[in-house]
């Protein structure tokens, strides 16, 4: 099964997390197929706006695949690193691009969220950093982009409890831009990448450079990736991350140790 699908639907590019055997996590096939379907927006003048979705009726996407992390496998594309998880989180472009979130979106999920510049949810998704759970942090933009997208206090008891959203309530946050019956998702997203498309697209991409603050296709949040990066391999050798990946996996509590 090739875990990235990839249409192209007038204007729009759609792109599909098509692994939903494993909620749509993120392997480096899948950073490597997302990362590329970009590459190709951004080369192309026909694509005016991106649509990112997920395979199947229960997740958008579950964060990364612990499983390959597990076996000591790097989730990342190979020889574009730089991309990030997902081959999207640090890889902006001046096309607009759109989440359209068809189910759970947990931890890379939201992340992709905070990454992309506009969204639609299905009524039934969630939304949430659960990370600190596990003994680790948002460490794909999350625990930078929520507060920077979210009131301060609201992004931090997120942050801090790892506790969910619904749709409504981040629409409510603004954290999304729409809620649509699950059966609506796909449609209201193109709906809204169409409505994009419809304007001149030199003038939209420059506003979203603008906007953003991209430069020389880079974003000016070099500090605060560096930041996430010491502060998660900092963290990875600890024994609490072993201890809240193996809970997780035996389905108990985890036992801290702080250490």
């Amino acid at each position: 099964m090739t875990a990235v699908l990839v249409e192209q639907r007038e204007h729009v590019l759609v792109i599909v997390l098509n692994r939903p055997q494993a909620m749509n996590a993120v392997d480096a096939e899948v950073s490597t197929g997302v990362g590329e379907a970009l590459e190709r927006a951004e080369a192309d003048s026909q694509i005016r706006a991106v649509v990112l979705t997920g395979a199947g009726e229960r997740a958008f996407c579950a964060g990364a695949d612990l499983k390959a992390l597990g076996r000591g496998e790097s989730i990342l594309a190979a020889g574009h690193e730089d991309w990030g998880l997902a081959g999207y989180m640090r890889h902006p472009i001046s096309k607009p691009t759109i989440a359209a979130v068809n189910g759970f979106a947990l931890g890379g999920g939201t992340e992709l969220v905070l990454a992309s510049d506009l969204a639609v949810a299905a009524d039934t998704a969630t939304f949430g950093l659960p990370e600190v759970a596990r003994g680790l942090f948002a460490a794909a933009g999350g625990a930078f982009r929520l507060p920077e997208q979210l009131p301060h206090k609201i992004a931090m008891e997120m942050i801090l409890t790892g506790d969910p959203i619904t749709a409504a309530r981040a629409l409510e946050l603004g954290l999304i831009n729409r809620v649509v019956p699950a059966a609506e998702v796909l449609d209201a997203a193109l709906a809204l990448a169409t409505r994009i498309a419809d304007n001149a697209p030199l003038a939209v991409q420059a506003s979203k450079r603008v906007a953003l603050g991209i430069l020389d296709g880079k974003l000016a949040d070099d500090a605060a990736w560096d930041h996430t990066n010491r502060e998660i391999a900092a963290l990875f050798m600890t024994e609490d991350v072993r201890e809240g990946t193996l809970a997780f996996a035996q389905k108990r509590t985890p036992t801290w140790q702080a250490r």
